[in-house]
């Protein structure tokens, strides 16, 4: 009996310590859906992540997205793999079946909320019991819609971004209609390149040298005597146009990428990142290298100048935020939202200030506040929290620092003293703009539990009162 006893203790720790293998069931997941249906569950779920990937979803969120669409139909274990410009989603029924496999290359990316918000609304109805016939057919018609505004629209609304910039420097009535001016101007040669086919790298650099040459031509006018440019600040027509052809980076999207786990998917967005602010670089650079050889390029000041009063920050942060939300295609309620999310940013921006935070810091704490925010009531009021998040921080970019920092370095005169002066600015530039992206993919983050929470007690109470 003792024996007997110790052997059963031994068993009954062994059992609370280590599995037995023998003790799990040999089973296998029964095919209960054929190879055709497979295929037809698999098409729509990889078209609408590809659509939604295209007009500015994250990695994440398509994979998310394929993957609810597959479980929707009973298509469970969907393995998926989204890189920067492919969409690769696999079934696999059994050991005795051939996995199904899909691939879908997203050729064209570019910005359209307004789509982006209806492939949103139609996953929540496949997750609520839409046929597969009907989704399908709904996707079709989401997929033709064209793009909510006309080319016009889209141009005047990237000089109306100028505008606001301008005013958030509390900038004279003539430097913000230079600004629109300039902007205008940059706006219509990007889109003629466009329609042309020219890679945005070249209309990068394109869009920039014409803003940097009417900065250079009113500060050379200024010199000459003319009353009505004397004693303005062309930088700002510089810093607007470099707001302007940065906000349409996906600075957020990489950093939710790279956060995510989707190393590749990042790699590549930051590549194109930096590629393009390259390009403005360049732009400026030739810019200003023309100015100088012409004789006016060191006649613009490259003193540093903060932001105006508050009231002329929120109304050019509003105003920028809208002009962000028209040019990338959204509808009036992320329009709305856009522009209250900017006045959060600014207002924690200023806040931080007050505290003698750090300009990076300061602008870091702005983004994750409206990014936090956002999050919150995109599912209430059924917006992309990406597009209303990207409008919102764009009135924080710091192109103001990028221009004095490269106008720096061509005005130096080789010393390391004269090197320093035009690095400075640039480091700033690059500090704010990673906090930025930090700040927003932190509020995401932080939002999505308490959005979740907040979703659970709003369906327990409508379960009590019915």
């Amino acid at each position: 009996m003792p024996i007997d006893h110790h052997r059963r203790l031994i068993a009954s720790v062994r059992r609370v310590i280590r599995t037995d293998p023998s003790g799990v069931a040999s089973t296998q997941v029964l095919a209960v859906i054929d190879d055709a249906m497979v295929g037809r569950i698999l098409e729509l779920a990889m078209r609408i992540g590809e659509s939604m990937f295209a007009v500015g979803a994250s990695a994440h969120d398509v994979a998310f997205t394929i993957i609810r669409v597959a479980d929707a139909y009973h298509l469970h274990g969907v393995q998926v793999d989204v890189t920067y410009n492919s969409i690769t989603a696999s079934y696999h029924r059994g050991d005795e079946d051939r996995p199904t496999t899909l691939l879908r290359v997203v050729r064209v990316a570019s910005p359209d909320h307004a789509k982006l918000q209806r492939l949103q609304a139609l996953v929540v109805e496949i997750d609520e019991g839409l046929e597969l016939d009907a989704a399908r057919a709904a996707f079709r018609s989401i997929r033709r819609t064209p793009f909510l505004y006309r080319p016009l629209v889209v141009i005047v609304a990237r000089a109306l971004l100028a505008v606001g910039v301008a005013i958030m420097f509390d900038a004279a009535p003539l430097i913000v209609l230079l600004s629109f001016v300039a902007a205008l101007c940059a706006a219509v040669v990007q889109a003629g390149l466009a329609r042309l086919q020219v890679p945005s790298f070249f209309s990068q650099i394109a869009g920039a040298f014409v803003t940097t040459m009417v900065a250079l031509a009113v500060s050379a006018l200024g010199e000459a005597g003319v009353d009505a440019f004397t004693g303005i600040r062309p930088s700002i027509i510089v810093a607007s146009g470099i707001v302007l052809m940065l906000s349409g980076l996906t600075v957020v999207g990489a950093a939710q990428d790279a956060i995510d786990g989707f190393a590749l998917t990042a790699g590549g967005r930051i590549l194109d990142l930096t590629m393009q602010t390259i390009g403005v670089v360049l732009g400026i650079l030739i810019g200003l290298e023309l100015g100088r050889v012409l004789g006016f390029g060191g006649t613009t000041p490259i003193e540093a100048f903060p932001f105006g009063p508050l009231p002329a920050q929120l109304a050019g942060a509003a105003i920028v935020a809208v002009a962000v939300a028209l040019f990338n295609g959204a509808g009036p309620r992320i329009i709305l939202v856009s522009a209250a999310l900017s006045l959060i940013a600014i207002a924690g921006y200023n806040g931080m200030l007050l505290l003698a935070l750090h300009e990076a810091a300061a602008s870091a704490v702005g983004a994750l506040l409206a990014s936090f925010a956002g999050i919150l009531v995109a599912r209430r009021l059924h917006v992309p929290s990406v597009a209303v998040t990207t409008a919102a921080i764009v009135p924080l970019v710091p192109g103001l620092a990028v221009f004095r920092g490269l106008l720096g370095l061509m005005q130096s005169d080789g010393t390391a003293e004269g090197i320093l002066v035009g690095v400075g600015p640039l480091v700033l530039a690059a500090s704010i703009g990673i906090a930025l992206a930090a700040g927003a993919s932190l509020g995401l983050y932080l939002g999505t539990p308490v959005r979740a929470t907040l979703s659970s007690v709003a369906k327990s109470r409508a379960r009590v009162r019915r």
